[in-house]
């Protein structure tokens, strides 16, 4: 594949509309060639470009079971990552922007765990004697194939309870990256006592807490979080339930506990739309997640008299998601239809075989 490129600064300068039409033709052209997939809190002026919708791992199964040789993901790096390894080797994942990053992803990188599992190996003996390490599927490919290599495995926000329950078949504890509220929320429905889940803070010897915190703990939650569901408050849904008290409140489990404690539902995205889906007619929502994402579903939903209403009172959107807009999608086809591929996302082969290990291992469970 060759690699010069289309320069992008000629995209970079076009109009929404212009960059728009580019991108319905070169999807023409391209055909079957291409799979478009966007993930569900993509904007809708890149979103309604889409092949395939949905959460990220359903994205990357979906795109792997095609006979596309690229797979555009209009989504965050690290859903890119697992596209590349799910899919086959004659099938290539591409992020039309490599600055669509996660937050929540970059709070607990490859470092960092790895100094923590050095730390409780002195304080416990061998950690992968008495700890389970669990990452969520918002991580890098790197710490999924940490997993992978030391009897762990990946969880999405749907499956989580699930592995909770298999992790501790294999070990008496568990080591929970990078979201402390989806791992939290998920001991707290399991039983086990808040007193029992202790926050890891990678930037403190022993995660900041004593030995005796680390030997009593159940699960050990990195101090992690997404920048867009750590928003919404408790506050919020009092203050919403006062002025709609016949309402129903939904939230995402990356919210914290208070949140969750507090709403009615609790869930993936894929959850949240279909339950609201599913709902009566003539019904109120208050809606704990991405603001792309309750903005359709409130257009959606409009005509059966449903209203969906966001969360917080501030706009709140996934800011990096937010940066694959139509012009480097554009840019991306365009350069794919001149035998260009830019952007590909490859993670290198001994990671990709472990981060599958710990992936497969998921998908066996759930």
């Amino acid at each position: 594949m060759e690699v010069a490129t289309i320069s992008f600064d000629r995209f970079n300068v076009l109009q929404d509309e212009q960059a728009q039409a580019r991108i319905r033709e070169a999807r023409a052209k391209l055909g079957d060639k291409a799979v478009l997939l966007c993930h569900h809190y993509q904007r809708a002026d890149v979103y309604q470009h889409a092949d395939l919708t949905g959460d990220s791992l359903k994205l990357a199964k979906l795109a792997s079971e095609t006979d596309a040789e690229y797979i555009v993901f209009c989504g965050v790096h690290f859903m890119a990552e697992v596209a590349d390894i799910l899919s086959s080797d004659k099938q290539i994942a591409i992020l039309p922007d490599l600055a669509a990053g996660c937050s929540m992803a970059d709070m607990a990188n490859l470092a960092k765990v790895e100094r923590c599992w050095r730390e409780l190996s002195e304080v416990l003996g061998t950690p992968d004697e008495h700890i389970t390490p669990v990452t969520y599927i918002n991580s890098a490919a790197d710490l999924k194939a940490f997993c992978g290599e030391h009897g762990g495995i990946v969880c999405t926000s749907t499956n989580a309870p699930t592995i909770l329950d298999w992790a501790f078949g294999q070990r008496e504890k568990v080591l929970f990256f990078p979201d402390q509220h989806l791992g939290r929320w998920t001991g707290f429905k399991k039983g086990i006592p808040l007193e029992d889940m202790h926050v890891w803070d990678p930037d403190l010897e022993y995660g900041g807490l004593t030995p005796e915190q680390i030997k009593s703990a159940k699960i050990l939650l990195w101090k992690g979080h997404c920048s867009v569901h750590q928003m919404f408050q408790e506050s919020h849904i009092r203050r919403w339930r006062m002025q709609h008290p016949e309402g129903r409140v939904i939230s995402h489990p990356e919210s914290n506990l208070e949140v969750c404690r507090n709403s009615d539902y609790v869930g993936s995205t894929e959850f949240i739309i279909n339950t609201i889906k599913a709902g009566p007619d003539n019904t109120r929502w208050l809606v704990g997640t991405e603001l792309n994402l309750v903005n359709r579903l409130a257009e959606e939903e409009k005509p059966r008299g449903v209203i969906v209403e966001f969360m917080a009172p501030t706009v709140c959107m996934c800011s990096t998601m937010q940066r694959i807009d139509p012009q480097h999608l554009a840019w991306t086809l365009e350069n794919l239809l001149e035998g260009t591929v830019v952007n590909r996302i490859e993670v290198p082969p001994h990671e990709a075989e472990m981060a599958k290990v710990a992936l497969d291992r998921m998908l066996a469970v759930s």
